[in-house]
């Protein structure tokens, strides 16, 4: 079928229902939802036999969803309607949640559904985590099962009911079974919620224990964030972690980790990684940064606190890096906020890899945690430095310092674990390993060219190497994401590993540990080793990095280069004037 695919941005989860219908062989184009006469005349020019809506924050005209089937992903069970509906389930500590694809209609989130599947809600997560992944895999479910009730002609959505008085979602009773699919649904009383505003995020810090605290800050953690007083300054608080050691009078910035704060709580502390400044009136777009970087001279005198890299068991306290070992594997995980990866925490992981190098390890797992593996260089904390050019600079040279220490290693298995996506320089990061291993539901971005940028990370050797030259300059050339399953057809990735997001940390385990021991694994090294020395017989690994560097140099000195425009909207998040036409291509 022609498909258009109607969506207020080009999110992680339009990106993945793209990716996915595109696979199952549907033309798929995206219209961006940037006023109702260019949507208009985007139905007009496509003629798509279905509208889809992934993520959609104003309502589609009424003379389009009349004249053709809009089918719109709501992120809540049957019954939920408003625009809050993932800050509400995780206020109200709902274990379970769900997604409904329901048609366009006069009463908002009110029209028939042609779908509908529950999703778990897991204990102390964060509303950007639970979007991208648990709520990501039950919305595409739903979207493919109403996609083929769609083509099946013969479908007839159900009506909501709104006089039913069941029990909603999240409670042990009123959930129901789709009968095409077995799964549970939970049908639930119409309940329209209001919009989550900051006087329900707000934190009180004489009263409200770690617990809450945390609650509040996870519950907003990408966007909006929790609205604060922090040193006589207003200020968005992003992320939270529990601190089970520092102490100290309630409200208190305590230390520092790694750019990030602890502050302290009626019972406890918590660490919050990013702050956002209020915007002020007349002023520019505010963006996040690394927390103690955000506050820059305001920031009083705290001592950094540090934690080894390996946890002893039964710590509750934050690391973005973190090693452990089971037998012959070595597990060295990272977790960054929004994937994107600056000079400073470059280094701090290649450190911590070089630490890794030095166990008595035959595998060595890179990643394997549930969300973002990496999106590359910081952007935010490029366009926050005084010289942005020599900032840029600075991290991609971190970052290909990191993949050259990936690369030259030759001792043992090296696995990169994707368990959510990666894209631009932290999908080629990826590449440097011996092995890629993927979550099912993880999308992956390998290009650069929407940022304006040539790329670096050893690139133009390793995604060659895998796809080859036809495959590397089509998916660049290109710039669309990669679903999994079409990652590991054409060779970009080994094994796509099909488990719910909280699972798969223990199915890589499991599959790693399977390598360490299996009889050929010494071998596979003595053979890798023979490998690496041949190709740099053939071109040395330098000659690769001179010659990308080269070319994003020139860039990031260039005032004029688009580079730095792009980056800049991207950072502070600037409305585009029109859908990117290389989104557009596909629905004909």
């Amino acid at each position: 079928m022609d498909i258009l695919l109607v969506a207020s941005a080009f999110n992680s989860l339009t990106q993945r229902v793209f990716a996915e219908l595109g696979d199952r062989g549907h033309s798929v184009g995206v219209e961006l939802a940037l006023g109702d006469e260019p949507l208009r005349e985007a139905v007009r020019r496509t003629a798509p036999d279905l509208v889809i809506a992934p993520m959609l924050k104003t309502a589609i005209p009424a003379d389009i969803w009349s004249a053709h089937v809009c089918l719109i992903v709501h992120p809540g069970p049957v019954g939920d309607r408003g625009p809050s509906s993932l800050d509400w389930a995780l206020h109200t500590g709902a274990a379970e949640w769900g997604v409904t694809v329901l048609q366009a209609s006069a009463e908002m989130d009110g029209g028939d559904v042609w779908a509908s599947v529950r999703c778990d809600v897991p204990a102390a997560i964060g509303k950007s985590d639970l979007y991208r992944n648990e709520v990501s895999d039950a919305a595409v479910e739903a979207v493919l099962l109403a996609v083929a009730r769609f083509a099946s002609g013969t479908y007839v959505p159900r009506r909501q009911d709104t006089t039913a008085s069941v029990a909603a979602m999240g409670t042990a009773t009123g959930t129901t079974t789709d009968t095409a699919t077995g799964t549970r649904t939970g049908t639930a009383a119409v309940r329209a919620r209001p919009y989550f505003d900051q006087s329900l995020r707000r934190v009180d810090w004489a009263s409200d224990p770690t617990e809450t605290v945390v609650r509040k800050l996870r519950g907003a953690d990408s966007q909006p964030g929790v609205l604060d007083v922090l040193l006589e300054e207003e200020w968005y608080l992003h992320g939270g972690h529990p601190e089970d050691t520092l102490r100290g009078k309630p409200g208190e910035l305590l230390a520092t980790r790694s750019g990030a704060l602890c502050r302290a709580t009626v019972d406890g502390a918590v660490w919050i990684p990013e702050l956002r400044p209020r915007r002020k009136a007349g002023g520019p777009a505010a963006f996040k940064l690394p927390a103690v970087l955000a506050l820059g001279d305001r920031m009083p005198v705290l001592p950094e606190v540090d934690a080894p890299w390996e946890l002893p068991a039964g710590r509750r306290t934050w690391r973005d890096i973190r090693y452990r070992e089971e037998g012959a594997v070595g597990f060295l995980s990272f977790a960054f906020s929004g994937g994107a990866m600056s000079t400073g925490q470059c280094r701090r992981l290649l450190q911590a890899y070089e630490f890794a190098r030095t166990r008595p390890t035959t595998v060595l797992v890179f990643g394997g945690g549930r969300d973002f593996f990496s999106n590359g260089i910081h952007l935010n904390v490029i366009e926050a430095s005084a010289d942005p050019a020599r900032e840029s600079w600075e991290n991609i040279n971190a970052m290909d310092d990191l993949v050259e220490a990936l690369l030259t290693t030759t001792d043992r298995l090296l696995v990169s674990a994707l368990g959510g996506n990666a894209a631009a320089g932290g999908a080629m990061l990826a590449l440097a390993a011996d092995q890629v291993w993927c979550r099912a539901g993880a999308v992956l971005n390998p290009h650069y060219r929407l940022m304006g940028l040539y790329g670096s990370e050893y690139w133009t050797y390793t995604l060659p190497r895998r796809v080859g030259n036809e495959e590397a300059g089509r998916l660049t050339r290109r710039a669309l994401p990669v679903t999994a399953a079409r990652a590991r057809e054409i060779g970009l990735v080994d094994v796509v590993i099909d488990s719910t997001p909280g699972d798969f940390g223990s199915a890589v385990a499991r599959h790693a540990s399977r390598l360490a021991s299996a009889p050929g694994t010494q071998q596979r090294i003595s053979e890798k080793k023979a490998a690496r020395e041949r190709d740099e017989a053939v071109a040395p690994l330098s000659s690769y990095r001179q010659a990308e560097l080269a070319r994003m140099r020139d860039t990031f000195f260039d005032p004029g280069a688009p580079y730095h425009a792009l980056r800049s909207a991207f950072v502070r998040k600037t409305k585009p004037s029109s859908t990117p036409d290389h989104l557009r291509t596909d629905c004909r």
